[in-house]
């Protein structure tokens, strides 16, 4: 009698090898598609065809949650498209699954300045590009960061530039002091005209790597003729995008004419770290070490090196429309032939700023810095010019400054701003302070 057949266990293994064989061919097929439509839309942001882009990225969203390219190529469709908070979700989660993408770091700036969190967007725009000698003032930098973003992201350019000028007048006032007043300066009032232009560039070496450089030249004539300020700053540094932070390294320098025939050339090497610790605090930390010259002249004594050493924080608030940094600096003065010899310094920094909107920003900052010198020598007595007495020069240095700029029209702001100048010393001769007023309007392309 036939037996009943029966399906056995060898057979069964085959039927669950066909079907992982099944899915599996599947699953390579659906990845190898899901790559395809990748590719087609990064085709499709490059051709700023953004809304196309969207809608063929969007239906992959949960399956490519992990994916720091796809949310890359996402957030930059969805903020060419006009959506930028739909934006800024996926490009911070792009950056958490790759913190080293500079490209991901300026979009995800660019959203939060589309969203007017300006002091969050900076913090991202620096971890790819750093500029130095820029406005004190939130809203321009953001803005020159945002054009240099764009030019980068849209129109693919390696280097990207930006340029300024800006012309003011200004009163400028030398307070009464014991120091101002035993030389006959005490209380003098002044009329002022200032120019500055200058620009930078960015040239990306790769997504992660790139080469900064800014020119920036300031003219100060005074109405008198008392005065004649010239300044030229310069900076060449290289940087690199690393774990959510910038690493960079370079030069920077300055020629200033001081009057009266006497100039002061600086130089300085430095290395600089910033850090995102979060998405609305940012750390900073700074090595330099400059020497100050003074070629010829009654100043020549003066030259200088000093190694110094910073460290920042920065913290946005309110959605990042303000931001609040504080930084402290410390170091020495070496290598000089004053008479009151080396000296160690230290101070802060701290500036608040205030953006009201896409066109109107407010800023204030303070700055202390203390000297000590290491050389006992004779001086006049603070209080009784007559007498000498042995003692060491102590200095504190104080500014203080406050600012309004208003975007009247697209690249045209006016600035005015007011600075506050105080130097207390226990010699005599170095107590100063003098205030200073001025409007300017400025030009950014």
């Amino acid at each position: 009698m036939r037996r009943p057949y029966r399906t056995g266990n060898g057979f069964r293994v085959v039927q669950a090898r066909c079907a992982a064989c099944a899915v599996l061919l599947a699953s390579m097929s659906l990845l190898h598609a899901q790559e395809d439509t990748l590719g087609a839309a990064e085709a499709m942001v490059k051709n700023r065809q953004y809304g196309q882009a969207y809608e063929l990225l969007a239906p992959m969203g949960s399956s490519r949650a992990d994916d720091a390219r796809f949310l890359y190529l996402l957030g930059r469709a969805a903020l060419g498209a006009g959506d930028a908070e739909r934006a800024r979700v996926a490009l911070e989660r792009s950056i958490e699954l790759d913190p080293d993408s500079a490209a991901t770091h300026l979009a995800l700036g660019r959203a939060y300045h589309a969203l007017g969190q300006h002091a969050n967007a900076r913090n991202q725009f620096e971890i790819a590009i750093h500029f130095e000698d820029l406005p004190p003032d939130l809203l321009t930098q953001v803005d020159i960061y945002e054009e240099a973003a764009r030019e980068a992201l849209e129109e693919g350019r390696r280097t990207t530039m930006f340029g300024y000028a800006a012309t003011g007048i200004g009163r400028y006032r030398v307070n009464s002091t014991r120091g101002t007043n035993a030389f006959g300066g005490g209380d003098r009032r002044e009329t002022f005209y200032n120019l500055r232009v200058g620009g930078g560039l960015n040239h990306a070496l790769s997504d992660r790597s790139s080469i900064d450089a800014t020119l920036d030249y300031r003219h100060r004539e005074y109405d008198e003729g008392s005065r004649d300020d010239r300044d030229l700053r310069w900076s060449l540094a290289a940087n690199r995008t690393l774990d959510d932070a910038n690493v960079a390294g370079g030069l920077r320098g300055r020629v200033s004419y001081r009057g009266d025939g006497d100039y002061r050339n600086d130089i300085a090497g430095f290395v600089e770290y910033n850090r995102n610790v979060s998405l609305q605090s940012q750390l900073n930390l700074g090595l330099s070490v400059q020497r100050r010259r003074y070629p010829d002249g009654p100043l020549r004594a003066r030259s200088r090196t000093t190694s110094l050493a910073t460290v920042g924080w920065s913290q946005s608030f309110a959605n990042g429309a303000g931001s609040f940094g504080f930084t402290a600096h410390g170091g020495r003065n070496t290598a000089t032939s004053r008479p009151d010899g080396e000296s160690d310094v230290y101070g802060a920094t701290a500036n608040l700023d205030w953006t009201f909107g896409d066109t109107l920003d407010a800023f204030v900052y303070v700055w202390w810095e203390r000297d000590a010198y290491n050389t006992d020598r004779v001086h006049f007595h603070p209080d009784a010019l007559d007498e000498g007495v042995i003692l060491r020069r102590k200095d504190n240095l104080y500014e203080g400054g406050v600012g309004l700029v208003w975007e009247f029209a697209p690249g045209w702001s006016l600035r005015p701003e007011l600075l506050y100048i105080r130097d207390q010393s226990n010699v005599v001769g170095f107590n100063y302070s003098s205030t200073e007023a001025w409007i300017n309007v400025r030009k950014g392309f």
